[in-house]
């Protein structure tokens, strides 16, 4: 029984330790009286370097206004940082970038960033990571701005300027919220970011001396890339970019806003080089020029509000609004606006606030349809369909032949042959019933059916007996 009771104590006394509270450290450069554990104002630490030494994971550091230039910890091999976030606290300024930074003196990374660290509301310039050439350590040559060690480091609200390293100047790796990466430069790839995931970012004036000026091998959901430059991708190279706005990039010999990309609702226009606005990429649900094969594309100009001054925002006659998919939305735009207003989420890095039509504004354009919300639901080709069905459809709305409708099925002993009308960029899906007082009434019969231009022909090898069948299409968004 002692034993037991001992073992039980022990328990007890680890899970005291697993959910004790975090304690927060502070640091102030202009700090007299610096005292550890730094745990007040009074006692703060003059260096984040310090702090960070005396936390325990968990912890959370604040770190009031000053330029914070002292101090280095070599890594590994060559690699040099002012700062080392070698376990999974929290390093969070008081009062944001502007007043806060973390600056290498162009002769050491600014921060190297742990598993499960995370990084708020600081300036981060003139770092510098090895060139590759002359390293030993590959990491010693990523990451200038920021090395983030996997994809569980936060980097929140910080700008990342004037740092250059051999791959991603400002930042390698990580997870990167509402920042902004300017400036910043490349020998290999990756000027501004290499292997990151960004929301919600900005990136102007990266450079990279080879391939993607503003981005590599990076995901970019609600970003701006605007005046990036490279060899081969200006903006981005081998991304996957989600409601992104590309401008002005340029690239000297491909891709001036993109090249062997997946771009998805976005916007690439006005960018500069031979295939200036993208070149070797798959787009869908895109606005760009030449017109590119794939899914929903469209070549008109995007109407910004004032490009030249660096505000994509869409003007309220934009054929992008309305004319994304949902499917690769997130929950808010550059401004941190909500995302998906009228029902449709709009093209680009930022979603229109007030549109006054549920109908994409570009399918309405070219039908010469308004796009005040007064030909919504209205039918003028009498093919008993309204024009929101009709776009969700594909279908042509000044044409009452082009309509989603089943026909004649081909019927023998052994199977049910199912055809209708259909268009190529739609996915559709195929209920049967066999008794229409049934609750419910139809059940899927098959899903994600490619549509073909003018038939979709579909075999029911199941229709056996005597029936009745009966059966329903429908457009899958």
């Amino acid at each position: 029984m002692r034993n037991y009771l001992g073992q039980l104590a022990t328990t007890f006394f680890s899970l005291l330790a697993i959910t004790a509270p975090a304690t927060v450290r502070y640091v102030d450069v202009a700090s007299a009286n610096a005292a550890p554990p730094y745990t007040s104002w009074s006692s703060a630490a003059t260096n984040i370097q310090d702090a960070i030494d005396a936390a325990n994971p968990g912890d959370q550091i604040l770190v009031t206004n000053g330029i914070y230039q002292a101090g280095e910890r070599i890594l590994s091999g060559p690699s040099t940082n002012r700062l080392v976030v070698d376990k999974a606290v929290k390093v969070q300024s008081v009062n944001g970038p502007p007043t806060t930074l973390i600056d290498g003196f162009n002769a050491m990374r600014c921060v190297y960033l742990a598993d499960g660290s995370a990084l708020a509301g600081f300036t981060l310039t003139n770092g510098l990571a090895p060139l590759l050439l002359t390293s030993t350590n590959a990491m010693s040559s990523q990451g200038a701005g920021s090395y983030c060690e996997s994809i569980n480091v936060s980097v929140s609200n910080c700008v990342f300027t004037s740092n250059s390293a051999d791959i991603g100047g400002g930042v390698h790796g990580g997870i990167l919220y509402n920042s902004t990466l300017t400036g910043n430069s490349a020998g290999l790839q990756g000027g501004g970011a290499d292997s990151a995931t960004m929301n919600n970012c900005t990136l102007t004036g990266n450079l990279s001396d080879n391939y993607g000026g503003g981005a590599s091998y990076s995901v970019l959901n609600n970003c701006a890339l605007m005046n990036n430059h490279a060899f081969d991708g200006g903006g981005a190279l081998s991304c996957t970019l989600n409601n992104c706005t590309l401008l002005g990039n340029s690239a000297g010999i491909a891709g001036g806003g993109a090249h062997s990309s997946t771009l998805n609702n976005c916007i690439a226009y006005y960018n500069i080089g031979p295939q200036a606005n993208y070149s070797g990429s798959t787009l869908s649900y895109c606005c760009t020029t030449p017109l590119p094969a794939g899914t929903d594309n469209i070549d008109s100009p995007p109407l910004f509000v004032d490009p030249p001054s660096g505000n994509l925002r869409l003007q309220c006659d934009s054929p992008c609004i309305n004319a994304g998919r949902n499917l690769y939305a997130s929950s808010t735009d550059l401004d941190g606006h909500p995302r998906i207003i009228g029902g449709t989420v709009d093209i680009g890095a930022f979603e229109f606030q007030t549109p006054h039509s549920i109908l994409s504004y570009a399918w309405a354009q070219r039908f010469g349809l308004p796009t005040d919300g007064s030909a919504d639901y209205t039918d003028a080709d009498g093919d008993g369909m309204n024009n929101w069905q009709e776009w969700i459809a594909g279908t042509d709305p000044t044409n009452a032949l082009s309509v989603l409708k089943m026909l004649t099925p081909g019927i023998d002993a052994y199977s049910v042959t199912l055809s209708w009308q259909s268009v190529t960029g739609r996915t559709y899906c195929l209920q049967r019933s066999t008794s229409l007082s049934a609750q419910p009434t139809f059940l899927k019969l098959s899903a994600n059916i490619a549509g073909q231009a003018g038939t979709t022909t579909y075999t029911d090898n199941n229709a056996v007996g005597n029936g009745p069948f009966f059966y329903r299409v429908s457009v899958q968004q």
